[in-house]
């Protein structure tokens, strides 16, 4: 009942619905151009490129007519430690049979991928018992847990990567079937690892079910490494988190007398005991350890008459930096991941500020070190400068389409807030549709800034174009889908380019501006989490605590 309401109060807005916002396109081709220009270098936090940053995103936020949001200040301090593994010597595993006179040596970067999240200058496991833990998953509420009846304190586990059912299409299974849960996603699986006391925990990567290849591990996983900078300096947490290349984990399990394949088949049954190999790990490294904040970029736009009410948009302003070069090239630009969603916040902005102010305020948030785990947005959100019960809910922006108008507009996790009602009337009235998620398999949900948020009861919007262009259908989608997270992905190849055909990402900006000033002008309205939706008791737990 409470949706039936809410859509009738929206399309009941039918001004509001038809409103069309002047977005400047100049604005998102100038910013998207200027901050993944080789001048920024990548724009790595805690960098000299961050300061530079920094400067250019706050220059663009006061001339569009924002007030700088953190009690006078345009940023919020965001404590960080940098660990860049270093003299990493090759690991071994060795054991009984096969393994035992020849150790397998695991070639740095080729073979496998070590950091740590422990601020210390040296690693070492010596003689550290591998067992394979099937999707390293401990659910009580889905009756799974894949270290039921093993003691992994001190060894390492070798885990699969995304969730048991990653292959069933559809959303039927124990974890929504094709789409990917919370349970899929590497940072739950290095930190359930933890809780159970390993020593080192190692994912096997494959292409399909981790949604990028090799060279994305690569080129993400090696060189300066960011964490929050907290007390405890992160002692709970594995010696050793890391990727295996699957036919490197493959030899490993075959040296075990063992088949990956059917190891893997075993682990999508629930009720799989994990699997001790026989086999032991053994390898090291140093650190090199440099604390140094990193920086948050916030904007406002004061509210009329609810002030103290918010709106927020938010985008990541950070990439890779330098990285693994191809052909002579070593700047990973980060032109659509992600400059191409801090123009869209920056031409947002604007637009709201030509409109006047609105009853609530509007919020625009630039994070830092989404690349490095969400960590910029995990900050502010864990120490909010505007409170997460006072803020109503926003959207989030992460990589615009740059391929021309879709058909669709497709919501990322769908099934989850009632944000996602209020966006129908302005998809609508563009002659669009709310399509599928073509890959759920890929966790979008779970990979950007707004899960921050959303995980402590905000809802955030995630969605945009889907697949099915104007021009072209779904083939023209797929084809230019697959051929940026081929090629440009997490690459140096993601640069600018003024061929760019920028009509989706204005009609998609027309939506998060319809939704945001919707939200901005309607005191009353305070969308919600559907009740099956894992974060609803959080939001009103902190709504009843703000009234």
């Amino acid at each position: 009942m409470r949706r039936l309401v809410l859509l009738s109060l929206l399309l009941s807005g039918s001004a509001i619905a038809q409103d069309r916002p002047a977005i400047s396109v100049e604005t998102l081709k100038t910013v998207t151009q200027t901050l993944s220009s080789d001048a920024y270098e990548g724009r790595a936090p805690t960098t000299p490129a961050e300061d530079k940053t920094v400067a250019y995103i706050i220059d663009r936020f006061r001339k569009a007519g924002l007030k700088p949001g953190n009690k006078g200040s345009w940023t919020q301090d965001v404590p960080m430690v940098e660990i860049t593994a270093t003299d990493v010597r090759p690991f071994t595993v060795q054991g009984k049979g096969a393994a035992g006179e020849s150790p397998i040596t695991l070639d740095y970067r080729t073979d496998m991928v070590v950091g740590t999240y422990r601020v210390t200058p040296r690693i070492d496991v010596k003689d550290s018992e591998l067992v394979f833990v099937g999707y390293g998953i401990t659910a009580p509420e889905k009756g799974w847990d894949d270290y039921a009846g093993v003691d992994v304190r001190g060894k390492t586990v070798v885990i699969l990567v995304n969730d048991p059912d990653w292959q069933t299409m559809g959303r039927d299974g124990p974890f929504e079937g094709r789409a990917m849960t919370w349970y899929g996603r590497w940072p739950y699986k290095f930190e359930n690892a933890a809780k159970h006391g390993a020593a080192a925990a190692l994912i096997v990567h494959q292409t399909e079910p981790a949604a990028y290849p090799w060279a994305v591990v690569q080129s993400s996983w090696t060189g300066p490494q960011l964490e929050l900078d907290e007390p405890g300096d992160h002692a709970d947490q594995s010696q050793v988190i890391g990727w295996l290349q699957q036919p490197v984990a493959e030899r490993i399990l075959t040296a075990a007398g063992r088949d990956l394949a059917t190891l893997t088949k075993a682990a999508q049954t629930k009720g799989f005991r994990a699997v001790p190999l026989g086999l032991t790990l053994s390898g090291g490294f140093n650190n090199t350890i440099r604390r140094q904040a990193s920086k948050n970029v916030i904007g406002v736009l004061p509210g009329t008459s609810v002030p103290e009410d918010y709106v927020l948009y938010s985008a990541h302003w950070d990439h890779l930096g330098r990285c693994d070069a191809v052909d002579g090239d070593d700047i990973c630009n980060g032109a659509l991941d992600n400059a191409s969603g801090i123009a869209g916040l920056v031409a947002l902005a604007e637009a709201q500020a030509k409109a006047g102010p609105a009853k609530r305020s509007i919020a625009f948030l630039a994070v830092t070190a989404e690349e490095s785990g969400l960590l910029g947005s995990g900050y502010y959100a864990q120490h909010p400068v505007f409170p997460l019960a006072r803020t109503v809910g926003g959207v989030n922006m992460d990589v615009l389409n740059v391929t021309g108008r879709s058909k669709d507009f497709v919501l990322v996790g769908k099934g989850k807030s009632e944000i996602e009602d209020m966006v129908v009337p302005f998809v609508k009235a563009q002659g669009r549709y709310i399509g599928e998620e073509a890959n759920p398999e890929r966790g979008g949900y779970y990979r950007s800034d707004h899960f921050s948020f959303a995980k402590l009861g905000v809802p955030m919007l995630d969605g945009g174009s889907g697949e099915d262009k104007v021009v072209g259908g779904k083939a023209a989608g797929k084809a230019a889908s697959d051929d940026y997270v081929a090629h440009r992905y997490h690459k140096p190849a993601d640069e600018y380019d003024p061929r760019w055909d920028w009509t989706g990402a204005l009609e998609d900006l027309t939506v998060y501006y319809q939704l945001g000033r919707t939200l901005a002008d309607r005191p009353g309205l305070w969308p919600n989490w559907y009740p099956t939706a894992e974060f609803r008791g959080i939001r009103d737990k902190s709504r009843k605590n703000a009234q």
